[in-house]
C-alpha cells in the first residue's frame, strides 16, 4: 500500500482560530442509554477551522460558494515546496529551486512545527507576484501551513485578489510538518455546502 501523509491539524475544542472567527464546539443531542442507542452531537464552527478550502465567496461578493466549485484542483499530482524561516512573504526566490515541471497543485511549507495551541499573529504568507508567477507556470491550486495566504492584518488581500483574478483554488491551515519535499498525489475534497465561503477538508498527500 502506498505511504499516505495526513496533513489535516486536529480540530476540537482548543483548535486556534482567526482572532473573531467562531472557534469549534460541541455538545450531546442523545448519548447511549436504556432509552437511546446511539451518540448523536452537534457541531458548531468556523468553515476556516482546521484544514480548509475557501470558496471564490470568501473574497469576492459575486464568487461561488464552496458547493459549486470544481472538485478537479483538490484531486491529483501535486508537489510539496519548503520556504521555511522565509520571512513575512514567500517570494519567488524562496521557491525557485523546485518550479521545473510543476504539477497543477502547489503546497508550500512555512513552519517548522505548525502552532497548534495559538493563532499565530506574524504568520507567513504568499507574496501576491508568487502566486502570479505559479498561475504563469499553470498551477491551479496553492496551499500552505499557515491560517491564510494574506498577512493577518492585511485588509486589501492581495494574494486573495491575485486567485480571484487568475482562478486558482487554495487550501490554508494545512499540517506539513513531517512530509518532506517532493511530489505526491493530493486528496482534499471540500463538502457540498451550498451556501458556504469555505469548507474544511481532510487533505492527504498519497506517495506517487
Amino acid at each position: 500500500m502506498k505511504k499516505l501523509w495526513d496533513i489535516s491539524p486536529p480540530i476540537h475544542a482548543g483548535a486556534p482560530v482567526f482572532p473573531g472567527d467562531t472557534a469549534y464546539s460541541q455538545t450531546w443531542v442523545a448519548r447511549i442509554g436504556p432509552d437511546c442507542p446511539v451518540n448523536v452531537s452537534a457541531i458548531t464552527l468556523s468553515p476556516h477551522v482546521g484544514a480548509h478550502a475557501d470558496a471564490p465567496l470568501h473574497y469576492d461578493p459575486e464568487g461561488d460558494a464552496i458547493g459549486a466549485v470544481d472538485l478537479d484542483a483538490f484531486l491529483g499530482p501535486c508537489r510539496v515546496v519548503h520556504a521555511i524561516g522565509c520571512g513575512p512573504l514567500v517570494l519567488p526566490e524562496h521557491i525557485a529551486h523546485a518550479l521545473q515541471n510543476l504539477p497543477p497543485r502547489l503546497l508550500v511549507r512555512v513552519y517548522t512545527l505548525q502552532p497548534q495551541d495559538r493563532f499565530d499573529d506574524t504568520l507567513p504568507a504568499f507574496a501576491p507576484e508568487t502566486v502570479e508567477r505559479l498561475a504563469d507556470l499553470g498551477v491551479k491550486l496553492i496551499g500552505i501551513d499557515s491560517a491564510s495566504i494574506d498577512p493577518a492584518d492585511s485588509k486589501a488581500l492581495l494574494s486573495h485578489q491575485v486567485i480571484r483574478q487568475r482562478g486558482l483554488r487554495v487550501l490554508e491551515n494545512l499540517l506539513l510538518d513531517d512530509v518532506p519535499e517532493g511530489d505526491y498525489e493530493l486528496i482534499a475534497l471540500p463538502l457540498k455546502l451550498t451556501t458556504a465561503d469555505a469548507s474544511p477538508v481532510r487533505a492527504v498527500l498519497r506517495a506517487l
